[in-house]
């Protein structure tokens, strides 16, 4: 007995280890344990880059919004006054141009058209019911627009204009004024001064400005400085003034002097070849040419899509009533008006305004949704994995909301 026993003791000690089965099955345990992380971290990546993607492109897009409807809202502002003051017959003795002349000949450069405050023009292909192909490393270099795009504007943005949206003009006067303290000179053709320590709210981040709009409650007028420094701006002639006086006589009973303010809104390309929002802003400095500066607002921006509200009643009565009761295309507003009378775009309450933002990068989205659509245009969208999304908006133009003042 005690022979076979320790037989048996000396046969079980020599098994040691895991057999080649149990080394398989703790294999394959590990390796599925081991996908079941990478699983994991995969999907944490594919949902934080669908999270940044997307909080970027709202982040984006909502400072776009942001900087289109403070430009828009001041579109009609001329002071105290709104280009609609007193009736439309009278325009000229509330409002008048020192880039016009007395006969009412218009300048050619349309950024200083301020008898138009607010101008659109259509792109080609992206009206209401077409549809539009984004490219993923998208063309400029212009395109065709209804009405045609203005030789100054042309040159201005045409370089990195990409074809496919809308571009919107504005022109008004700065929401922050100076008094004016005191004239010199001829009240026709005077020295405007005003307190030195207020300059800065006359340059609003601009250099050397040089166009100019006075207001008094009951006129007003945009002008060129034939001199401006800190305390004075002087009225005279200028490369850009066709008259070289006021046509009111002022006085400083109430009398504002603003900056004149003209941009230009348009999606272009910037210089990594993506799309974004710009705006060209336009000056004359005191005596000088007409000059321009671009400022890429933000990335992303692919497409950017306009419809106007339209005062009818206003349209066709001559009296506006500050009614909207119609949405019109660029196309459609100009027709209101022929031979660069400002008729159809004096009678716009209102801009609904579309963007489609794109991240910056990509956001793991790998098949596009061509079922977006904006402001009625259908888009089909290129397979670069950005996530995308519409942003839709209506602005007031609140200069222009309360219909005519009556005498």
């Amino acid at each position: 007995m005690n022979i076979n026993r320790r037989y048996v003791d000396i046969r079980w000690s020599l098994q040691q280890g895991l057999s080649l089965i149990e080394l398989m099955i703790a294999m394959l345990i590990g390796l599925l344990l081991i996908l079941g992380i990478m699983q994991v971290f995969s999907a944490s990546r594919v949902s934080y880059q669908l999270s940044e993607g997307m909080s970027r492109t709202q982040e984006n897009s909502r400072f776009a919004i942001d900087m289109l409807q403070r430009d828009i809202r001041m579109a009609g502002h001329f002071g105290c006054i709104s280009d609609q003051a007193l009736n439309p017959w009278d325009r000229a003795s509330t409002f008048a141009s020192s880039f016009e002349t007395n006969a009412g000949v218009l300048p050619t450069e349309s950024a200083l058209r301020f008898d138009l405050s607010i101008q659109g023009f259509d792109a080609q292909g992206s009206a209401p019911g077409d549809s539009l192909t984004l490219l993923a490393t998208p063309a400029a270099g212009g395109g065709i627009y209804t009405p045609a795009l203005p030789a100054d504007v042309q040159t201005a943005i045409g370089a990195r204009l990409i074809p496919g949206s809308d571009v919107l003009a504005l022109r008004y006067l700065l929401p922050e004024g100076v008094p004016v303290t005191g004239m010199s000179g001829s009240t026709n053709q005077p020295g405007l001064q005003f307190d030195s320590a207020k300059w800065e709210i006359l340059r609003n981040g601009m250099s050397n400005p040089g166009l100019f709009g006075v207001s008094d409650c009951r006129h007003a007028q945009v002008f060129q400085a034939s001199a401006a420094s800190a305390g004075a701006v002087n009225m005279g002639a200028a490369t850009n003034n066709r008259m070289a006086t006021f046509k009111t006589a002022l006085s400083t009973d109430q009398l504002m002097l603003y900056r004149a303010e003209s941009v230009v809104y348009f999606i272009g390309r910037n210089d990594a070849g993506r799309p974004s929002l710009y705006r060209a802003r336009f000056n004359a400095p005191p005596g000088g040419a007409l000059t321009h500066e671009l400022m890429e607002v933000v990335e992303g921006i692919e497409n950017m899509q306009l419809l106007y509200g339209v005062d009818r009643r206003g349209l066709a009565s001559g009296r506006y009533s500050g009614v909207i009761d119609h949405q019109s295309t660029a196309q459609q507003v100009a027709a209101g008006g022929a031979n660069g009378n400002p008729a159809g775009w004096r009678n716009v309450g209102l801009v609904q305004v579309g963007l489609l933002a794109s991240s910056p990068d990509r956001s793991a989205s790998m098949r596009p949704d061509n079922n977006i659509s904006m402001l009625g245009v259908s888009y089909t969208l290129p397979a670069d994995a950005r996530y995308r999304a519409v942003y839709e908006t209506t602005i007031a133009l609140r200069n222009r909301l309360f219909g005519e003042t009556e005498r």
